[in-house]
């Protein structure tokens, strides 16, 4: 069992912590566009300044590529679901002819976003065979509008949807130039299933969540896989599960390592949603996460 660590020293500067909280309760719920900007509108005084405020609260996939086009090989490829095919984007390093662990990366609760999908292709560059799964699948695929994909998702059937994500770690133990070892990253709703798959995968090696909901305590004993937790100092509504989730995995001498990252945000890994993005705790997530997943898929 590891003991949780607390990094105190990353700090960051924000706009009215208000403004970020209500734009982070707009995108997981079900309240209407035309009310978040009536909210909005009220914290920042005027329409107008709202107006001005929101690019900085919204993803901006323009930012999105870290990795370009020749340093991995990535494709769009479709795979077996629980019913019917699944789409997703499939990346590994460059001309390999090895075989590899292998990484589902979840995305959040908009779907496979150029965001995600770079994710995607940083796991590969990291010399994994990386498959970003696109959830809407069944919907067919994740659409341009992002607020869309968030509606999306709350229509998803919960069972089916965790089944697609157990089908897509079959494909990838079964993938040619995989070595069977798999791992899961995901974010925000793709932690949640991070969790998740941790507790319905026996053969699953590694489990990263980056701000993901917990699972319920009396699931915590079936989970097999090594656990890293990444969570915001200032993410309160997401926060309010780990003293909970927390206790069971001692009590259940499960494998885990947990990381608070003060003052930071609930998405603090975007880097396409810059007020929220933090540049020093995304860094140092980040290489937490390849290293566990160099020590347990390797």
């Amino acid at each position: 069992m590891f003991i949780p660590n607390l990094d105190k020293t990353l700090t960051q500067k924000t706009m009215d912590q208000k403004i970020i909280n209500l734009y982070d309760s707009y995108t997981h719920s079900q309240i209407s566009r035309k009310e978040f900007m009536k909210k909005l509108a009220i914290l920042t005084g005027s329409t107008a300044l709202a107006l001005t405020v929101l690019p900085s609260l919204e993803s901006n996939y323009a930012n999105a590529a870290t990795v370009h086009d020749g340093e991995v090989d990535a494709e769009e490829i479709t795979f077996p679901g629980v019913e019917g095919n699944m789409k997703g984007l499939l990346a590994m390093p460059k001309a390999n002819k090895k075989k590899l662990g292998a990484v589902v990366v979840i995305h959040e609760n908009r779907g496979l976003t150029p965001h995600i999908k770079d994710v995607t292709k940083r796991v590969a560059l990291a010399g994994f065979v990386a498959l970003g799964v696109d959830a809407l699948s069944p919907f067919g695929g994740t659409p341009e509008d992002e607020n869309k994909g968030r509606e999306l998702i709350g229509k998803l059937d919960a069972e089916k949807n965790l089944g697609n994500y157990l089908k897509a770690l079959d494909f990838l133990r079964a993938y040619p130039l995989s070595n069977g070892k798999t791992g899961v990253v995901g974010f925000c709703w793709g932690g949640g299933m991070a969790n998740k798959l941790a507790v319905a995968d026996p053969m699953l090696n590694a489990a990263v969540a980056y701000y993901g909901a917990q699972v319920k305590a009396e699931e915590v004993p079936n989970i097999k896989a090594s656990l890293m937790l990444h969570y915001g100092g200032l993410d309160e509504r997401i926060n309010a599960g780990i003293p909970a989730y927390e206790a069971a995995l001692k009590a259940n001498n499960k494998h885990y390592q947990l990381f608070v990252y003060e003052g930071v945000n609930h998405a603090f890994n975007n880097d396409t949603s810059p007020t929220r993005y933090n540049e020093a705790a995304a860094k140092l997530a980040w290489q937490r996460t390849i290293d566990l997943f160099k020590k347990k898929l390797g």
